[in-house]
């Protein structure tokens, strides 16, 4: 249907994309549970609790009230501190603060100590530590990283009627917000939100005997095929959109003041939604006025004065009634215009991959319009087969990134990300430049990915291995089998400055401590950490400009001393041959032997055909800029 009247509007992307985590939830987060918890909140706004919700507050709503572990409490915590998270400039900080933290205690104790704010009238010393633990916190940032000056290009023009978002100021690293950032909080109604979204992944025993938890003609969506089919719910807008529609009146209930609820805490016809609410509502929906191309949030909308008689806002109250609210938005709700589904069926197609003869898998690279600066544009690949795809793209930049069935390939997307998704991919190897929020691996067979990142979580992966920088625990979820986790062991001319720009650091670094968040990922022997006497270096084999020259971090002092160990064979090696007095023809003769041994190794192993693909393709192929 239509959306009803002059606004537009939609389902944000990010809060589901990148804020779901593809588990199902705690059974103490269920609605019922989230409502409490919000009238607790409200109820010690002097505590710590509201209008920004402390990390001891949640700690101890989270451990003493929902029962949840320490663990589970701070995952929830830094993945929407993360969603949400800091300028990577504070993104630094954290880091240095984290990385001098000897001990889990002690990291505990800065994070409660960080609630304190600055005395008026004076600066208050930086805290030693911040975010951290096991489970890590928001982007750190390498010491040392130098921030990129520029910003990010400006954007192509667009579609028409979705130029740019509302501008708005851009936050400064003033006193003010430096003490707020420090004092590790969230947004209560926002975070209650985001805790919200978890459902998205709760499998309801009632609504699977509808259909609506299984495959149905409802529930698919387009691939890059334009054929309808089953696919990972994080990317799907169309899911997105029927859980608000389906919730929506859950959703706003929990956002309700405990007066405005019922004694079974639900609400009335009479009820009243504050605009501190709505504003908060603004974390899942945002949208547009008919035939104006600036996206804002739902807030700015709903303040419209033509919109007053149709969502029940009043200036002296300050409300919204509740009835008509929840009518406009159900009326004014639509598809997403900057979602996945757009960009597969109308984004631009890029000419990346080159066409394998002979085989029925066509490569099929889309990307979204980048016709809002603050709404990070979307890059959908599949079907990339037996090759060599390398990219280094202002295309790349901040944008969300999903790669499927790719299989016997190499792929390096050598730029600053905003996440990364991998699935049913098999038989290959992914390198990818800095991810800002997450690396999501699902439904693969035999694939190595290497990169620095702020979150890598798997689920139903096997014979996989990860080499990671990350300063927060990899999430193992369910149905993994063979997991193997190595230290990242490779670098790229830019990687210092990308990772500076996404807030990411050398420091801390949980490689490799796993979380199984699961309960059927309980056992420790789905994973292992690589041996010494596996791990070798990887080389990036591009030219670019850049300063980086090693490895960022460095490696651990046990695989550091299996390179040396080899370095030394190979000069011992080395010397045996120089000393061995050969002539001209013997010279010749253990050359070619030594040459059929190596490429019988190539052959052997794989890497045959890395070195191929890496040949140019030729004159007037099908791989182009972009």
């Amino acid at each position: 249907m239509a959306a009803a009247g002059p606004v537009r509007l939609w389902v944000r992307t990010d809060p589901f994309l990148v804020g779901a985590l593809p588990a199902p939830p705690p059974a103490r987060l269920s609605p019922h549970y989230l409502r409490k918890a919000a009238a607790y909140a409200r109820a010690r706004a002097d505590q710590g609790c509201f209008p920004r919700l402390s990390w001891p507050s949640w700690r101890h709503i989270a451990c003493g009230k929902l029962l949840l572990s320490p663990e589970i409490a701070w995952l929830y915590f830094e993945l929407f501190r993360g969603l949400r998270g800091p300028a990577p400039p504070l993104r630094l900080r954290w880091a240095e603060a984290e990385a001098a933290c000897t001990s889990a205690e002690e990291l505990e104790w800065e994070r409660r100590k960080a609630r304190a704010r600055p005395k008026a009238g004076g600066a208050r010393a930086r805290p030693k530590g911040e975010p951290g633990l096991r489970q890590g916190e928001p982007g750190p940032a390498e010491r040392g990283a130098r921030p990129k000056a520029g910003g990010a290009p400006s954007p192509p023009k667009g579609e028409p009627g979705l130029r740019q978002r509302e501008p708005r100021a851009r936050p400064r690293l003033t006193l003010l917000c430096l003490s707020r950032a420090l004092q590790l909080s969230v947004d209560t109604l926002q975070f209650l939100l985001f805790l919200y979204v978890q459902q998205f992944h709760n499998v309801s025993l009632r609504r699977s005997l509808l259909g609506d938890e299984w495959p149905s003609p409802r529930t698919k969506s387009p691939s890059l095929s334009g054929k309808l089919g089953t696919e990972n719910k994080n990317w799907d807008d169309q899911e997105h959109l029927a859980f608000v529609q389906s919730h929506l009146l859950d959703i706003l209930e929990l956002l309700l003041e405990p007066e405005q609820l019922s004694a079974s805490s639900h609400s009335s016809c009479s009820s009243l939604v504050s605009l501190e609410a709505v504003c908060a509502l603004s974390f899942l929906l945002e949208g547009t006025i008919s035939n104006s191309g600036t996206v804002r949030p739902l807030h700015k909308l709903a303040l419209r004065q033509p919109c007053h008689s149709h969502n029940g806002y009043s200036k002296g109250s300050r409300t919204f009634s509740l009835p008509k609210l929840e009518s406009w938005l159900r009326s004014s709700l639509t598809a997403n215009p900057l979602g996945i589904t757009v960009c597969i069926k109308a984004g631009k197609k890029l000419a990346w991959a080159q066409q394998v003869e002979g085989t029925a898998m066509r490569a099929r690279i889309a990307c979204s319009a980048r016709v809002v600066p603050e709404v990070s544009p979307l890059v959908v690949m599949s079907q990339v087969y037996r090759q060599t795809l390398a990219k280094s793209s202002d295309t790349l930049v901040g944008a969300h990134v999903r790669i499927c069935r790719c299989h016997e390939s190499f792929i390096y997307l050598l730029s600053p990300l905003r996440s990364v998704t991998i699935e049913k991919c098999r038989n290959s190897t992914f390198v990818l430049g800095p991810v800002g929020v997450s690396v999501h691996v699902q439904s693969c067979d035999n694939v190595k990915v290497i990169a620095v990142c702020h979150r890598l979580s798997l689920l139903s992966t096997k014979d996989c291995t990860f080499h990671t920088l990350t300063p927060t625990q990899p999430l193992i979820l369910s149905g993994n089998e063979a997991v193997s986790f190595a230290p990242f062991h490779t670098h790229y001319p830019m990687l210092e400055d990308h990772m500076a720009q996404v807030g990411l650091a050398t420091l801390p670094n949980y490689w490799d401590s796993p979380m199984l968040v699961c309960r059927d990922s309980g056992d420790t022997s789905v994973f292992r950490l690589l041996p010494p006497s596996d791990f070798y270096t990887f080389v990036i084999p591009f030219e670019m400009e850049g300063d980086t020259t090693e490895t960022p971090g460095g490696l651990p002092q046990e695989y550091q001393e299996v390179l040396r160990q080899r370095e030394q064979k190979v000069q011992v090696w080395q010397r045996m041959v120089k000393e061995a007095g050969l002539n001209r023809d013997q010279r010749k003769q253990f050359q070619a032997v030594v040459e059929n041994k190596f490429y019988e190794w190539l052959v052997q192993t794989g890497n045959r055909q890395q070195l191929d693909s890496l040949v140019p393709p030729a004159l007037g192929s099908k791989q182009a800029a972009g």
